[in-house]
């Protein structure tokens, strides 16, 4: 009898997976233990792995295909073994709803929006012809605040290309053919213009930006967007900032590269700071804590969790145990964890359990923000980039370099003070960086 391979649960909050594509096709020999196919969760693209060997008999779900958990994917058994098919075949990938349509049936009061023509005489009814110089204006698939311009310009519409949808002329279409008359259609000549500064000559355009488009949602886009709204519509949320004094953490990492550089030891300022926030919970440790509704989940290890940016979305490895290593370890695992997860190759344990998160945009010139906690954590850090500002020091105007970190935090976990007592503490780590190597 025929092994039936369902879509497994890859992931703690995934509903369905995406079949990316099939590693084996039908016929192919498998043996137990090879990649048949990679899977898109919501998470992170994974390779489902064959339990069985024998014969890919029959495939259910094709590559593009959303599937439900539990429902067949394909088939191994036996060569030349007949396979029934399953009771639920899986869904094909999902089309994006169009009810624009609806909206835009062809009607004599919206004749703009119909593909053709519309038979009654209308102001702006496309034309097959629109590059034709003697077409009169009426005649021409353009905006009223296109032909406006135009008229003030002195540009015949009838010679532009327009950029919007259909072939719609709009107002960037006219303002780039006044900047650049060589756009119009037509050779007839243009009117002298005066010398002064040219969008063109100068590295700058005025078409569209890119082209009108409604893009399927991927797996991972939707996900994240689920989980922001229940996390801003369900949590009530503090935020509380502080300044940190940098100048020490700097000096003691640029002397570790250079001391280590032989060694291959490249230490980053968010390496201290994922060390930092794990010391500084053993110092509060009420913030490594969780909402479970009828009580508080207090976690005894830290598992810290850092955001990494990917095409589509981000996702949250986890240095598990970040309390009980130091800032070497800690700084080897983050590198070899965002890696795997700039190639989608995280496996479910690399990015689930986490307790506590940062999220670090200093690296991107950010000087503050505030950043959205992921359930079920109670609380969230956002890092900013180190600035270069005056300060004073003893008393005297000094020039100081001074990072802001923002924590964002459940009010229904611990209050203000518990906030306050947790960035005091990280404040007082990052400002004497030598205890982070002890």
């Amino acid at each position: 009898m025929a092994n039936i391979i369902d879509m497994p649960k890859l992931s703690d909050t995934m509903t369905v997976g995406t079949l990316v594509k099939w590693l084996k096709k039908e016929g192919d020999t498998v043996k137990a233990g090879d990649m048949l196919a990679e899977v898109e969760t919501d998470k992170a693209t994974m390779e489902l792995e064959s339990f069985f060997s024998g014969t890919l008999l029959k495939i259910f779900a094709q590559a593009g295909s959303q599937v439900a958990i539990g429902a067949a994917l394909c088939a191994v058994g036996k060569p030349g073994e007949t396979v029934d098919a399953p009771a639920a075949p899986a869904p094909k990938a999902e089309e994006p709803k169009k009810e624009e349509p609806k909206a835009e049936a062809p009607a004599p009061a919206a004749p703009v929006a119909a593909p053709t023509p519309a038979p009654a005489p209308a102001p702006v009814a496309p034309t097959p012809a629109p590059a034709a110089p003697a077409a009169s204006d009426a005649r021409l698939k353009i905006s009223p605040l296109a032909k406006k311009i135009a008229a003030q310009q002195n540009i015949d519409a009838s010679r532009l290309a327009g950029s919007g949808p259909g072939g719609r002329i709009v107002k960037a279409d006219v303002l780039a053919a006044a900047a650049n008359p060589a756009l119009l259609r037509s050779a007839a000549p243009a009117a002298a213009k005066s010398p002064g500064f040219s969008p063109q000559a100068s590295g700058f355009t005025r078409g569209p930006i890119q082209e009108d488009r409604v893009a399927p949602v991927s797996t991972m886009r939707g996900v994240i967007a689920k989980r922001m709204v229940e996390s801003t519509t369900t949590i009530p949320y503090i935020y509380v900032d502080i300044e940190i004094d940098m100048e020490p953490l700097l000096a003691i990492r640029s002397q570790l590269n250079t001391g280590l550089e032989s060694q291959g030891v490249k230490l980053s300022v968010n390496d201290f700071v994922l060390k930092a926030c794990a010391e500084a919970l053993r110092r509060v440790p009420a913030v490594n804590s969780s909402w479970q509704g009828t009580g508080i989940q207090y976690f005894g290890a830290v598992h810290m969790a850092f955001a990494v940016a990917l095409e589509d979305g981000l996702i949250t490895p986890v240095v598990r145990d970040a309390h009980a290593k130091s800032v070497f370890q800690i700084s080897t695992e983050a590198k070899a964890l965002g890696k795997k997860a700039k190639d989608k190759k995280l496996a479910p344990n690399d990015y689930t359990g986490g307790t506590f998160c940062v999220s670090n945009l200093g690296m991107m010139g950010i000087p503050r923000f505030t950043a959205i906690i992921n359930p079920p954590n109670s609380a969230i850090l956002a890092v900013g980039t180190t600035v270069t500002k005056p300060v004073v020091k003893n008393g005297q105007i000094v020039v100081g370099q001074t990072m802001t970190v923002t924590l964002s935090a459940d009010h229904r976990v611990f209050d203000g003070a518990v906030a306050a007592q947790y960035l005091a503490a990280l404040k007082d780590i990052l400002e004497k960086p030598a205890l982070l190597l002890v």
